[in-house]
């Protein structure tokens, strides 16, 4: 099964430097990232594994959240581009 996880953060070290983080993050499936500490991962990976994964590339004073919108319902303001990626995954869900 595909899920579609909304993960969003805070990185609360002003010089760290945060690579390796993205770099998990472009390695969890199809991602897009268009919004600063926002991203949209679609993987078949569980919630559990993904933010395990993430945590152990941010500092412990860093705050981390990820919301499972596999159900389809969503809303923004966003542009176009934005709005045909997010459709066109979870056409497929």
């Amino acid at each position: 099964m595909l899920y579609l996880y909304l993960v969003t953060y805070d990185l609360n070290k002003p010089v760290q430097e945060y690579d390796e983080l993205y770099k998990e993050l472009k390695n969890s499936g199809t991602w897009w990232h268009y919004l600063d500490s926002t991203w949209l991962i679609s993987t078949s990976e569980s919630i559990n594994n993904l933010r395990q994964r993430i945590q152990a590339k941010i500092d412990t004073n860093d705050n981390l959240l990820i919301f499972d919108i596999t159900s389809k319902a969503y809303d923004g303001w966003l542009p176009k581009e934005a709005w045909d990626w997010i459709r066109s995954h979870i056409a497929g869900l």
